[in-house]
C-alpha cells in the first residue's frame, strides 16, 4: 500500500520552482527520512502532502485522496512544522481540550496517558516548556489525533542530544504501538538511521534517490583503484560520484551485480556516504575525469 504517490509533481513561487517533476511512491507502514540541503523543497513537499500549499504542476495523493480535499482527508494526516508550534499562552492540558474539539478520531487517553508519561505539567502554559517539551507536547497532539500518516519537518532541529534522543524513542514507540506511518525531514542522518526505514534525497527541487535504507545501501560500492577514466565502466554500473588524484580513482557506483574487476578494491558505504554523494551531485551520471590534489 502506498501512502504518499507523486506524479510530476510541482510547486512553483513567483518565477521559482521550489519542487519539480516529483516522482514518488512511499509505502505505508514505514518511517520515511526526506533529507536535502536546504532549499531543496523538503518542507514544500511535506506541506504540499498536509494541504497546505496546492501543487503548480502535477498530481499528489496522500491516504488514497487529494491532501486537504475536506474534513475526513484532514482527519488522516498529522503536520508538526519545523518550530513545533504551540500556543504560548494555552497550557498543556488546553492544547488537548483543543486538539480533541478539532479532530473527530482523537484519542483522548492516548494523549493524557502520554503527557503523565512524559512528565508534562497539564496546568503550565506551552511558554513556558523547553524546547524538548514543547516538541513533545506537538508529537502528542500530532498523535494522538490518530492519523494515518505523520509527517514531521525537522522536528527536532532545536533539541539538545538528549531531548533529540528522547524524541526519537518516544517516536518509534508510538509508531510500532499505533501504525502509523512517518514521512519525517531532517539534516542529521544520525537521527535517520537510528528510526528511518526508507529514504527520499531531494536536492535542487528533484528527487535523486529513494528506496528502502536496506536495499540503497546494498546496492551502492565504493571502488577505489588505479586511475581510469568512469566511462570505461560496465554499463550496469551505474555513477553515483568521483574523485582522481594523479594515481587512483575512488568511485561510487549503484549496481546490482557483482564487482568483478579485480583492479578495483570493493567497499561498503553508509548511509551518510551514500547521501552526501547524491546531494553533492545533484546532476548524477558519468561525471567528467577531472583531478582532485
Amino acid at each position: 500500500m502506498t501512502v504518499l504517490k507523486a506524479r510530476g509533481l510541482g510547486r512553483k513561487y513567483q518565477r521559482h520552482w521550489a519542487l519539480t517533476g516529483c516522482e514518488l511512491d512511499i509505502p505505508a507502514g514505514h518511517v520515511t527520512g526526506l533529507v536535502g540541503p536546504n532549499g531543496a523543497g523538503k518542507s514544500t513537499l511535506l506541506r504540499l502532502a498536509a494541504g497546505m500549499l496546492e501543487p503548480s504542476s502535477g498530481t499528489i495523493e496522500v491516504c488514497g485522496g487529494v491532501p486537504g480535499s475536506g474534513p475526513a482527508q484532514l482527519a488522516k494526516v498529522g503536520f508538526v512544522a519545523q518550530n513545533t508550534p504551540v500556543y504560548t499562552n494555552l497550557t498543556v492540558a488546553e492544547h488537548l481540550r483543543l486538539g480533541a474539539r478539532l479532530n473527530p478520531g482523537w484519542d483522548d487517553k492516548l494523549a493524557h496517558d502520554r503527557i503523565a508519561r512524559i512528565g508534562l505539567d497539564p496546568g503550565l502554559a506551552a511558554g513556558r516548556l523547553s524546547g524538548g517539551q514543547r516538541a513533545q507536547l506537538a508529537l502528542t497532539l500530532g498523535i494522538a489525533k490518530r492519523p494515518e500518516l505523520l509527517l514531521l519537518d525537522e522536528p527536532v532541529a532545536s533539541l539538545d542530544p538528549l531531548a533529540r534522543r528522547e524524541f526519537l524513542q518516544d517516536l518509534m514507540e508510538a509508531v510500532a504501538e499505533h501504525g502509523v506511518s512517518v514521512v519525517m525531514s531532517s539534516h542529521l542522518v544520525a537521527d535517520l538511521e537510528r528510526v528511518c526505514d526508507h529514504l527520499v534525497v531531494l536536492v535542487d527541487a528533484r528527487v535523486r534517490v529513494t528506496g528502502e535504507v536496506e536495499e540503497l545501501l546494498a546496492t551502492h560500492r565504493r571502488l577505489t583503484g588505479p586511475r581510469r577514466d568512469v566511462d570505461t565502466l560496465p554499463a550496469d554500473q551505474r555513477v553515483v560520484s568521483a574523485r582522481h588524484t594523479d594515481r587512483q580513482s575512488t568511485v561510487l557506483v549503484r549496481t546490482d551485480g557483482p564487482i568483478l574487476d579485480p583492479a578495483w578494491d570493493v567497499g561498503e558505504v553508509d548511509l551518510e556516504d551514500l547521501i552526501l554523494a547524491y546531494m553533492a551531485n545533484p546532476h548524477v551520471g558519468r561525471p567528467s575525469l577531472g583531478v582532485v590534489r
